[in-house]
């Protein structure tokens, strides 16, 4: 009986060990609890996010998971999609988004935006985030320090893989 318990203990270290490792450094699966990324993401949906991506490497339009700079949800992971990086300047004018001058097509938003705002430009090493739900997102648009630093990064969203039904690559 000890020989089994022995055998058991070790594959259960071995098992918690590995997850450990996988969930903090390799990917995760989370899920989203608002509509601020509608219509690309549903309310409850599950999302594969790819922790092993350096924030160097995301570019403009990723789904990325972060923390956010807002003074109690220092601990809470928001998904928003990249709008600018180090250098760029975001403005939202005439209901459409521009940056660095240069008109964005966004087909993935679920409306025109009603609001104004910037002309900003990101600080090197901070990013700016939007929602595709613009209008109803708390985002980048609204904080007060509109600016994610690239270590509060988690990852990038890859896909949705469940429900089933609304499964997709970004």
């Amino acid at each position: 009986m000890g020989k089994v318990i022995k055998e058991w203990a070790f594959i259960i270290v071995l098992a918690v060990v590995l997850n450990f490792v996988f969930r903090t450094y390799i990917a995760e699966a989370v899920t989203v609890p608002t509509g601020s990324m509608l219509p690309t993401i549903q309310l409850n949906d599950y999302l594969a996010v790819n922790k092993m991506i350096k924030p160097d490497q995301l570019k403009d339009g990723d789904v990325v998971v972060f923390y956010p700079p807002l003074k109690g949800h220092e601990n809470e992971r928001f998904i928003k999609r990249l709008i600018g990086k180090g250098g760029d300047t975001i403005e939202i004018k005439n209901h459409a988004l521009y940056r660095n001058g240069k008109k964005v097509d966004e087909p993935y938003i679920s409306e025109p935006m009603d609001y104004e705002y910037g002309p900003v430009t990101v600080p090197q090493g901070k990013f700016f985030f939007l929602g595709d739900n613009r209008n109803n997102s708390d985002d980048s648009h609204l904080w007060p320090t509109p600016f994610v630093d690239k270590d509060k990064i988690c990852g990038k969203a890859e896909y949705t893989f469940f429900p089933f039904s609304d499964m997709k690559k970004f």
